[in-house]
């Protein structure tokens, strides 16, 4: 079964730092690129970045390039994203998914959330004053 499941979210100061984890199983982290997102209440789902499945290059939306880093870790089928200096505006749902086609990468096209056919259920990131 093809499942992506996130975890690791949860309360942080701002300013502070994040860890979210991503377990794929049904297919492995290094055949497809795997991107993360986040949805604020209210707002439309963004594209934060996402991990390329040929040669593991990052790409990052421009309000968190710096702050965030997406890598993976091969032989346990995890994506990472860790987060430092969070916001107030880095508060969201922040969710795993998983790119349509096998060892592509989707070049500028990797933010388009309808690329992407397998989600998990969303962790939730919360940022305290």
């Amino acid at each position: 079964q093809v499942q992506l499941v996130e975890s690791g979210g949860g309360l942080v100061q701002a300013g502070g730092s994040l860890s979210v984890s991503c377990a794929a199983s049904g297919f492995t982290v290094d055949t497809y690129t795997v991107g993360w997102f986040r949805q604020a209440p209210g707002k439309e789902r963004e594209g934060v970045g996402y991990i390329s499945s040929n040669d593991g290059s990052t790409y990052y939306t421009d309000s968190v390039k710096g702050r965030f880093t997406i890598s993976r870790d091969n032989a346990e089928n995890m994506v990472y994203l860790q987060m430092n200096n969070l916001k107030h505006e880095d508060a969201a749902v922040y969710y795993c998914a998983r790119f349509l086609w096998p060892r592509r990468t989707p070049e500028g096209w990797g933010f388009d959330d309808n690329l992407y056919d397998v989600w998990g259920q969303g962790t939730q990131v919360i940022i305290s004053s």
